[in-house]
């Protein structure tokens, strides 16, 4: 009895290691790429930013920003948007918005590894 209850543990355990895990959110991180540099700074023209906004499309309002070099973590996808949030970096310190911003994202932006939703 004990052998075939050792034997069925040992499998459950097996299987359970070897099924995809889904991924979690924060379990991707990266970083900010592709924008100018802060020194280039110009809201009116969109330079030296990566706009964050309140859902995953131009359409959505603008509520924070990113910067090059910024450390992200992401929280979900839908199509090439993603939602991020701030883990360090400019975007604690921004030039306009909430600090630490969460929110959509273009993934033109970002440079990410990890296990992605």
């Amino acid at each position: 009895m004990i052998r075939k209850t050792l034997a069925l543990l040992a499998a459950t355990v097996i299987l359970t290691m070897t099924l995809p895990v889904p991924a979690s959110a924060g379990d991707c991180t990266g970083f900010v790429i592709g924008v100018r540099p802060v020194s280039q700074y110009n809201p009116a023209t969109g330079a030296g930013f990566l706009a964050v906004r309140s859902g995953p499309g131009t359409q959505f309002m603008q509520i924070g920003e990113l910067y090059l070099g910024d450390e992200i973590a992401v929280w979900e996808r839908s199509g090439s948007w993603y939602m991020v949030r701030c883990m360090s970096g400019r975007c604690l310190r921004p030039m306009r918005g909430d600090p630490r911003p969460t929110g959509w994202v273009f993934g033109r932006y970002l440079d990410i590894g990890g296990l992605c939703p």
